[in-house]
This record gives structure tokens, sequence and C-alpha cells, in this order.
């Protein structure tokens, strides 16, 4: 049975509840076995006070035994037997369910089939209220599918992947996909699941869950689908300065007066430093949120020597509590922690309990601690580390969280994450407010969410899947992005192979949305002590001045590059703060009329007009670079070409080519 609401229909038939919904300027598309649809929104869409379609965008109208609901650019039809086919607004179609069975009164349209596979299969799972779902689409010869997040991957085009919905250390699903068709598709789910982009089938699987939901827009460039779906799900804030420049990091500094040394050599040096960052166990134990006085006294007069020195001092925070922290008795009596079903609740690390912060209780408890030992200080930068969280093996299936089953909701925990610091410093009546995260999904990005690529190998190899990473989180909304610059795992300081990445890779970190160096470099130190904060090994320097006379010249050579593209970047951090828009993106989002820009995986757009090129591979003195339409300055030597061409761009160890469309 159908049934006609002003932007919406429902459609009633045996087990299922279809509802297909005007949301913003797409569709919100739900089905559930249950009594109803939930009515907590566990999802990433904002709600529809916040996102609502104008009734002027929105018609809906029933023909017999079959409906339409169109909404913006996008019209989907619902056939006699519930199948959905959706349709731009020149009435081509874009995407339809997968439905390969038999029925004599189903329209004339229908794939007949003895096959009997339908489009949604809702399996239950045993003893439980949620079921297994799998959502089945027809798939298209020549689509190209982007987005979905951050996967170690040498692939820009997810067509053909079979792409995991979970998260992990240095994967992030972020399921929202652009296709080459014409329409964007967020997959409104946090369970843990899949997605297959084959050649006969797309096919979307969740393992435990209580209800379909996803959301569709369609839109005639990439642009447009990508501020459709910011308007449904938030954009990040505005950037503060100290993201504009560059960011100094290590693993790890081990004490207060290693971390202002370096701090002053820079100054001495005159080279511009925004960020300086203390890493992890810096504290007496994992979940006490404090500073170990035996090696930081004096944390205060840290933060205002830094200050005074233009520099922003980021601190880091671990989600993980161990039993002989301060906090882990009230945490445990408040249920503040991620509970296991089955044996012992720890994390992969020093048998430590984990933050539920899925609990708001819990992000109010954690806040108020950070404040008191952080925020007290001064301090107005944190990195949220360990965010997948990083549980034991990843057994999704053994770990249950406040609002549910790790495996039923599990992908959004680094969303409330992210949002447990947003809201506490937003309370504090902080603005433009920016944390680096590991891990994020969608929705992320409106809680000031800037995602790193997590504990990655320093080879090209790497560097390669870092490039295809940050242009795949930009597409699925994620804006602010960086790596470790050089990597995190196997960088040797006195090996020339390890110093042509560093460099190449230092180079193309000056054209991320936040250029920033880190890593566990060899060879490394010993601990300081055998307690608290000095109980960890530390790598070995990890300065820009560490690696020789040639590289720290390369190095600061990009670091002026960068300061001089300051007014520049913010210009495009404000694009991202209004629209959406990722700052650096695949250069079909500038160029899609282009078919080749469709193609290109090894080039990026920086903004609007900055075409970058990195040297992805060890010895290359050159490469070949698309150059899209319009007349283009490479900003090395400032020669000028004519684009709709392939040039080969000089490349030397101290040069990236980029160009400038003028």
């Amino acid at each position: 049975m159908l049934k006609q609401y002003q932007n919406a229909i429902e459609r009633r038939f045996d087990k299922e509840l279809l509802r297909v919904e005007a949301w913003g300027q797409g569709l919100r598309v739900r089905s559930t076995e249950r009594a109803d649809f939930l009515s907590e929104e566990i999802g990433a869409l904002l709600s529809k006070e916040e996102c609502g379609a104008s009734e002027a965008e929105c018609s809906v109208r029933i023909e017999g035994s079959e409906a339409f609901i169109t909404n913006g650019k996008i019209t989907c039809r619902i056939l006699d037997n519930g199948e959905l086919k959706f349709y731009n607004d020149r009435e081509e179609p874009v995407l339809e369910e997968y439905n390969r069975t038999r029925n004599m009164y189903v329209s004339s349209d229908h794939f007949e089939s003895a096959l009997e596979i339908v489009s949604r299969t809702f399996d239950p799972v045993q003893t439980a209220d949620d079921y297994r779902l799998t959502v089945r689409f027809e798939a298209r010869d020549g689509e190209k599918i982007f987005g979905m997040g951050q996967y170690q991957q040498p692939y820009l085009d997810q067509k053909g992947c079979i792409v995991e919905l979970a998260q992990r250390n240095s994967q992030s699903s972020v399921p929202f996909m652009i296709s080459n068709q014409g329409y964007g598709m967020l997959w409104n789910n946090p369970a843990i699941g899949h997605v297959t982009f084959g050649k006969n089938l797309t096919e979307w699987v969740a393992e435990s869950t209580k209800q379909m939901d996803y959301w569709i827009v369609c839109g005639d460039t990439p642009a447009e689908i990508e501020e459709a779906y910011a308007e449904v799900t938030g954009t990040v804030p505005m950037m503060p300065e100290y993201g504009l420049g560059f960011w100094q990091c290590k693993l790890r500094y081990q004490t207060q007066d290693e971390i202002l040394e370096v701090a002053r050599r820079y100054k001495k040096e005159n080279i511009p430093l925004d960020v300086i960052v203390v890493d992890y166990f810096h504290w007496p134990h994992q979940g006490d949120w404090d500073f170990d006085k035996d090696y930081w006294p004096d944390p205060k007069a840290m933060v205002d020597e830094l200050s005074g020195m233009g520099i922003t001092l980021m601190v880091s925070i671990w989600p993980t509590v161990q039993e002989d922290s301060v906090n882990f008795r009230e945490m445990l009596e408040k249920g503040y922690l991620i509970r296991a079903e089955y044996g012992k609740r720890t994390a992969f690390l020093a048998g430590a309990a984990v933050t539920d912060m899925t609990n708001p209780g819990a992000r109010e408890f954690v806040f108020s601690v950070m404040k008191r030992n952080y925020y007290d200080l001064g301090i107005r930068l944190f990195w949220l580390d360990e965010a997948e969280p990083e549980l034991n093996g990843y057994e999704y299936k053994h770990y249950r969280y406040f609002m549910g089953p790790d495996v039923e909701i599990g992908n959004r925990y680094p969303l409330d994450y992210a949002r447990m610091a947003y809201e506490g410093m937003e309370k504090e009546g902080q603005e433009n407010i920016v944390n680096l995260i590991r891990c994020a999904w969608a929705g992320s990005q409106r809680y000031g969410a800037l995602v790193w690529s997590g504990d990655i190998d320093s080879s090209f190899r790497s560097l390669r899947n870092q490039l295809r990473a940050g242009l795949s989180m930009g597409i699925a909304g994620i804006p602010w992005w960086t790596t470790d610059i050089g990597g995190f795992h196997g960088g040797n300081i006195h090996s020339e192979a390890f110093k042509e990445v560093l460099a190449r890779w230092f180079a193309f970190g000056c054209f991320c949305p936040v250029m920033r160096l880190h890593g566990f470099r060899a060879p490394f130190k010993k601990p300081l002590g055998t307690s608290g904060g000095g109980s960890t090994p530390s790598g070995a320097e990890n300065e820009i001045w560490s690696y020789g006379e040639e590289i720290f010249e390369i190095c600061k050579k990009y670091i002026a590059l960068r300061e001089r593209l300051r007014r520049y970047i913010r210009s495009l951090m404000k694009e991202a703060h209004e629209k959406g828009t990722p700052v650096m993106r695949p250069l079909f989002y500038d160029f899609p009329k282009d078919e080749k820009a469709w193609e290109i995986d090894d080039e990026y757009m920086f903004g609007p007009d900055i075409l970058v090129a990195p040297i992805l591979y060890e010895g290359l003195t050159e490469r070949k670079v698309y150059l899209p339409d319009g007349l283009w300055m490479n900003m090395e030597d400032g020669s000028e070409y004519q684009g709709g061409q392939t040039i080969t761009a000089p490349a030397p160890i101290d040069v990236i080519p980029a160009f400038r469309r003028i």
C-alpha cells in the first residue's frame, strides 16, 4: 500500500516498510522489516530541519500502483514491486536496483528472470533484533566511482574494487561516492560491512543493522554534488591561521626541554613554524590525560613560551584507559568504557580499556579532565589518536558500545570522538575548532576533524597510496586531510634512499591541506626511565635539519613556498567551510567536461588554480604532466604552456612539477 505525504512516499508490503523522502537537495531512502524506522538517529545526516528541501522543490505523485517523487534534480520511481529507479532532471536513468524475479503483475520494464534475486535482502541475525542487509544495484558500463574515504591502495577509481566498510589504523570508511554518471550516494549506515563495485553488480552489505538507509542526489558537476552532500552532513569550521603553515612533529619529544630547544632553533633560523606537537606517553598512565611532571615540570610555562614565539602547541590524546589510571575506577563504575561480549575489554596496547565515545556522559567526562589538565593551560589544539579505535585484531563482533554492538554502529566511533573534543571546546567559547584525528566517518568534518592517514610505511609505494587516499577523502566530504610527511614506519635518517622519499614527500606536503612532518625514525632512542612517561622509547631526530644540508635546503624552500601561498590557502579553507569544497581534488572536479581528466590519478588540483604532479617513483628527474584546457605557468621557472596537451616537466630532487592557471 502506497501513502503520499507532502515530501515523502511510504510503501508497506508484507514485511517491508519503505520510505523515500526529500532531504536537502536529494532523497533519503529507508527500508526495514521491523514495525517502524529507528527513532534515534545513528547516521551521518543532519536533521531535516537543518537541511530540508523547500516544498517548492519537491513533488510527489501516485499513478496506479507506481509512485514518483522528485526533489531538486533527482526523481525516484517506485515500481509496483517496490523496486526503485532514479533519474536526473533530463529523465535519464542514473541508478536502478538489481532485481531478478518473475512476477506477472509487475510493470513491463521489470527485468523478468528465474533467478529470484531481489534488490533488498534482510537476513535475520539469529536471536537478535537485527538483520544482515544486502542492497543490490545494476552496474553500468563505463561508470567510474570516486570517494568512499581512505584506503591503502593505489586506486582512485573504485570501480572494480571491494571496499571494506570498517575502520582500521590508516583506513577510514567514509561511505560517500560520486559517479561520473552524475549522481552521489551516501550509505548512511555505520554498521560493519563492505561494498562491491563490480562489473556486473554493485552490492552494499551491512553485517548487522535494523534498517536500510541511504541518501542520493543528482547534479550536473561533481562540485554541485559535493556541495549538496555538504548541505546534509555539514561542513568544516573555518581553518584557524595556524592551520595554514608548517607543523613540526616526531615520535616523540620526551621532555619539555627537548621540545623547547627544537622550537627555539626554528625561531633562531628564522624558519616559519606554526605548530609543534607533544606526542603520546607524555602522561603517567593511559587515561590520566595529564602531563607526567617528571618530564614536563611546567607545561604552562612551555605553552606560554611557544605562544610568545608564535607557535601553537598540539597535545596527543588517546581514548585508552589503564587500570592504574586515576580515572579508571570512576569510568568503569559509570559505564564509560567499551564492553567486550566475552573476556577482557582491551586495546592493542598495555591491556588498556577504551573510552566509549558514543556515550554522551563519557564524552563530557573526558573533556572535563582535558580541560583541567590541558585546556586551562592555554592548549587549544588536540591530536585525537587511536580513533578507530584500535581494538585487538579489529574483532568487531567482540565489542559493544553505549549505542549498540560494534558490528552495528562501530563505524561512527571516530565521529563521536571528534565530537567529544569539538563540543567541549565549543562550550568554552572557542571558534574555528580543528583537531587532528586518525580516522573519520561521514559527518566527522562538522566536528573539526583534520584526518591524517595513519601509521603508514616510509616508501614511494606508500606515497602513491597516500595521494589517492587524500583525493578520495576530499571527494568523500573530508576536506581537511594530511599525512605523516616521509611516512611513519621504516625511515632511517642516515639512509640516502629514505632521504629521496622524504624530499619528494615534503614537496607533496606543501600542497596538502595541512603540511605536517611526522614519523617514527630510526635509529631509535632508549627510554629515559622505567615508569610513567619516561618508560616509552622515541625515534631519531625528525627536524628538517636532521637529514643533511641538501634536504635542509629543500625543506626550507617548500616551507617558504607554503608561506607565500598562505593567502591562497586561506581562500581554499573558506570555500571548504562555506561549501564543503575539497582543498585537494582530482582534475575532473575542476574540469568535468574533459574526459581525460576523469582518467588521471597521479595529478591533482590544489584549489582551482594550482595543478600538482608529484614525483611518485624513485630515481626520476622528469615526468609526464597532462595540462587541461587553459594557459598554465610552471611555478618553478615561469615557463608557460597551452593546455590540452601532455608535456614533459623537469623534476630534479628539489622540484615538484606544479603549475598555476593564468
